[in-house]
């Protein structure tokens, strides 16, 4: 589903350096599989999900996903890529403020074109249990909340995997728990794949394989198969 070959990042710093975030990193993802990024703060984690999603060039290396080799591709190419095979869930929600947690969810089946787009949100925000909420502004609800109704916009297009970036970052530990919870429940039933961007090492024990970074390095990938 998801593999990258020495994928390598760097930017150019505004004294003309070039700092290198991610250096030669490289691994597979099998359909259906749950994979962890874990590392400390700077160690390039958001930065390689971001290279896995599309979001960003690599420097030099490649990213293949669902087939798809991203680097040939123009940003409009890349950006259909996710529009059809890619969900996210944020630290901080990226929900429209406009719009109420029913639109927010109706938005990416839109811009598919799925004529059934009120009719799969509103299912998706009864499975994440916010079916009492859907007429209600991201203003209007607690953190958890929205950050259900993430969840419910990233399943909501049937993603063939999903990118989760600190999931629980901004939530108390009663609300982390049950976003975590929720977030693997859907992933087993959607037979999803799941990448998972954490600091916690405790939420990146719960997926089957874990790769550790640390200075844009690759330490080592571990193994949680049962």
């Amino acid at each position: 589903m998801l593999t990258t070959h020495n994928l390598t990042r760097h930017y150019k710093t505004a004294s003309g350096q070039e700092l290198t975030v991610l250096d030669n990193i490289s691994f597979d993802i099998a359909a259906g599989d749950t994979f962890a990024i874990v590392g400390p703060s700077g160690s390039g984690k958001t930065t390689l999900l971001g290279l896995c999603a599309g979001l960003d060039r690599p420097s030099s290396g490649s990213v293949t996903l669902n087939g798809v080799s991203l680097e040939q591709l123009s940003e409009d190419q890349r950006a259909a890529v996710r529009n059809q095979h890619v969900g996210f869930v944020f630290q901080n929600f990226q929900l429209i403020p406009t719009l109420t947690a029913l639109e927010n969810v109706m938005v990416p089946l839109e811009l598919r074109g799925d004529s059934g787009a009120e009719k799969t949100a509103r299912a998706w925000l009864e499975k994440v249990g916010l079916g009492h909420r859907l007429d209600h502004y991201p203003s209007q609800l607690s953190g958890g909340e929205q950050q259900r109704v993430c969840i419910a916009r990233a399943f909501s297009n049937d993603p063939r995997i999903l990118f989760a970036d600190e999931p629980t970052g901004n939530l108390d530990a009663d609300n982390a728990a049950g976003i975590v919870d929720l977030i693997f429940e859907l992933n087993r039933s959607a037979s999803t794949t799941l990448v998972l961007v954490t600091h916690d090492l405790e939420l990146a024990r719960r997926t089957q394989r874990i790769l550790k970074l640390k200075g844009g390095k690759q330490e080592t990938i571990i193994n949680n198969y049962e």
